[in-house]
């Protein structure tokens, strides 16, 4: 259906222009981005939307803002060859427009690969819908994977450390129970972050039960998560505990590598050297570091 031209404000029309979408004919490769009014009926969700849940009590409450002043920030949309429009951003006001009833909605209509359209999701909801640690863990890993970028590359995009992403990927090697806890609000990330620190399978559940259980505090998990280990030791052969020198070695390489390093020695001195990583990439920015 024909789009009618929204009047934009002071200014905004010249930073985002305006175009006439039915005057494209297919040729949108000059375009970067228009405002106009777009029936709601032509609008599909995003595939890519990380976010997959949506709390119905605040779209309510959102509805009927919507109801009272209209939609204040346009969505964000890009143009489908069957003439349709898919969302970038704004799924929120879109599907409260929905609830308040309106036919059509103001739009940023822009020119969008699918990876784009994933690093645009991403980097929207994380400024503003506060997506679950789990959500956003399994978004970053899909820019990694569709996108062929690095983590210094991701940390860029979204405007966050490096070792920030590493953390959020590490939770995707958690066991499904503890992911599904941390997606519903049952543990938090620190706890999941003390978690994934517990290998033993049966171990790590039964921890990950008394946090549930008991409501533990991520002090209380990490004591726990602690003893756990010593006794793992206890049980274990008994072995020369290692000396000063080759602990603070140990320590020093952890904090120098951002990584999980463990030396073993008999009470002979022969050992060895054990510097853990978590995928190829991990390991070239060890490499690295060894040799710079």
């Amino acid at each position: 259906m024909a789009k009618k031209p929204l009047t934009p404000g002071r200014g905004l029309d010249a930073i985002l222009g305006n175009i006439d979408v039915n005057t494209l004919n297919g040729n949108e490769s000059d375009v970067t981005a228009s405002i106009s009014m777009v029936d709601i009926s032509d609008i599909e969700t995003n595939p890519f939307q990380p976010r997959k849940e949506f709390d119905q009590t605040a779209l309510e409450e959102l509805a009927q803002s919507i109801r009272e002043q209209g939609v204040i920030t346009p969505i964000t949309v890009r143009h489908m060859p069957d003439g349709k429009y898919q969302l970038i951003a704004g799924e929120r006001r879109f599907r409260a427009s929905q609830l308040a009833g309106l036919k059509e909605l103001p739009a940023y209509i822009r020119i969008a690969t699918d990876g784009q359209m994933m690093e645009m999701a991403l980097v929207e909801n994380i400024q503003r819908e506060n997506l679950n640690a789990m959500e956003i863990a399994l978004s970053y890993n899909a820019l990694i994977e569709e996108c062929q970028l690095t983590h210094e590359q991701l940390s860029q995009r979204v405007g966050k450390d490096r070792s920030t992403i590493t953390n959020y990927l590490r939770l995707l090697n958690l066991p499904a129970e503890t992911q599904l806890a941390l997606s519903s609000g049952q543990i938090s990330m620190a706890h999941a972050r003390a978690l994934i620190n517990v290998e033993d399978t049966e171990q790590h559940l039964s921890i990950l039960h008394d946090i549930v259980n008991r409501h533990l505090s991520v002090h209380q998990t990490e004591q726990l998560v602690k003893a756990g280990k010593n006794e793992k030791k206890t049980r274990s052969t008994a072995k020369e505990e290692l000396p000063s020198t080759h602990s603070a070695a140990q320590s020093q390489m952890r904090q120098m590598l951002s990584s999980d390093v463990e030396i073993k020695r008999s009470r002979r001195g022969k050992g060895t050297l054990t510097i853990h990583f978590n995928n190829d990439e991990d390991f070239e920015r060890i490499m690295k570091l060894l040799h710079p």
